[in-house]
């Protein structure tokens, strides 16, 4: 259940509202919009008057039942798109943000040439792999605190913001110099490191699991603001299907099903989801067209050499090309870039 109020009702207000449900037993998500303030109850509603609080509450403009799981990252909690505001960079309305970099931080010169590459182009963002889930415990297993160490290296020497994937809840305290918290497919419901995650005042990119569903990826977001956050940048990455030509299957439908239910960014990786290089530009292209709010690019400067997913990294001039060519299709949708 969701109460919307008046625009003009003060903080005090909002907080003595929530707190006189959370005496009766509810836990409660405040939820601040451009326009109005929404408080959700979460709990046994069935045993509310909605009417009545209505009717008798004079902040209160209207309520509404939510029957879905997730709440705080519902639409009907929130009308408005969040915008996510980091440094000079936004995800969100009327954005298209690019976050691009290797799969793994694999040494100072490649980490600092890759970014001076990226920035260049046009990328708004550094990425790079120090711990790396691998599906087989011998594949290369990232540089972990060193790899930390080098992106925030490139960080002073680009002034590109960074984002990385961490893994365990027992790492976080090495990731005080990344700017964007990643959380990978394979930890989309490791539901501790999610409320962990939640406490934190970062930005975190959340990626679909790659056999999970477009309602278990929001009821995962719902984990990361429920617990206090509402900076999470939603991010699809291709499901796995019965094709074996690609990778993965990309799944352009989820940004169109996303941006109904819930008011989050979303970002495309075609880089997971073909696994092909030949692949990233045309399907960053159609990332684009159907309304996403940016892109993940796997970036090398020497992909052949790689020590992960060389395969579907995009060389510096393939990648020069591709921000081009996005560029010039952003100028024409009038979309900041």
């Amino acid at each position: 259940m969701v109460f919307v109020l008046h625009s003009d009702v003060s903080d005090k207000a909002q907080e003595a509202f929530a707190t006189s449900f959370e005496e009766k037993g509810f836990q409660t998500i405040i939820s601040k919009g451009t326009e109005h303030t929404a408080i959700c109850l979460i709990g046994n509603t069935a045993m509310v008057d909605m009417d009545h609080v209505v009717e008798t509450t004079d902040i209160v403009a209207y309520g509404k039942r939510v029957t879905e799981q997730y709440k705080a990252v519902n639409r009907t909690i929130q009308p408005e798109d969040t915008l996510i505001r980091l440094g000079n960079n936004e995800f969100g309305p009327d954005t298209f943000t690019v976050i691009a970099g290797p799969c793994s931080v694999e040494s100072e010169e490649q980490i600092i040439k890759v970014a001076e590459a990226v920035k260049k182009s046009g990328a708004h963002l550094l990425r790079g792999g120090a711990f790396k889930p691998r599906s087989s415990p011998y594949s290369f297993q990232g540089l972990k605190e060193e790899g930390l160490r080098l992106l925030s290296l490139a960080k002073q020497e680009t002034g590109l913001l960074v984002v990385s994937e961490v893994m365990n809840h027992n790492h976080l305290y090495m990731f005080d110099d990344i700017d964007i918290i990643q959380i990978g497919a394979r930890n989309m419901q490791n539901f501790d490191l999610l409320k962990e995650v939640g406490m934190m005042k970062k930005p975190i990119l959340l990626k679909r699991g790659m056999a999970s569903t477009i309602e278990e990826l929001l009821l995962s977001a719902e984990y990361i603001l429920s617990t206090g956050n509402n900076d999470v940048i939603l991010c699809e990455r291709g499901i796995r299907t019965f094709e074996t030509v690609t990778r993965n299957t990309l799944d352009l439908s989820a940004v169109v099903a996303l941006k109904q239910k819930s008011h989050l960014p979303v970002i495309i990786d075609p880089s997971h989801a073909s696994g092909l290089s030949s692949y990233v530009a045309p399907l960053s292209k159609a990332a684009l067209a159907v309304g996403a709010d940016g892109l993940m690019i796997e970036t090398h400067n020497d992909p052949a050499k790689a020590l992960c997913d060389g395969a579907q990294s995009l060389d510096l001039e393939q990648f020069d090309s591709l921000m081009s060519d996005l560029k010039q299709r952003v100028h024409l949708e009038k979309r900041a870039m």
